[in-house]
């Protein structure tokens, strides 16, 4: 069994027991969150989708963690004109865990 799910602007094909980064929820480490923006839901036999999300589904997950992504760089240049500017970003996520699957 597994469904897709939207969160932080993403879409999500979960399973349970799969450990997934998603964009950063503000929420404490081994809470439990539930996503409600389901998408489509599929079991051994047949597949429901949503218009747009699939009624009374939610996926339950516990969060294992928040950090960081490494560093990326962006470096932007302009020829001849002594134009150099470079910075760094590093994405910040949260580590969740799927526990169940409602549909």
């Amino acid at each position: 069994m597994y469904a897709v799910i939207e969160t932080g602007g993403k879409q999500y094909k979960v399973q349970e027991g799969d450990v997934v980064f998603v964009e950063k929820l503000e929420v404490e480490d081994g809470a439990v969150v539930t996503f409600d923006k389901v998408l489509a839901v599929s079991d051994e036999s047949n597949v429901t989708f949503g218009k747009p999300t699939v009624a009374n589904a939610t996926v339950s997950a516990k969060v294992l963690g928040q950090g960081k992504e490494k560093k990326v760089i962006v470096f932007k240049y302009k020829a001849k004109k002594g134009y150099r500017n470079k910075t760094g970003h590093r994405q910040p996520y949260t580590k969740v865990q799927i526990d169940k699957i409602n549909a």
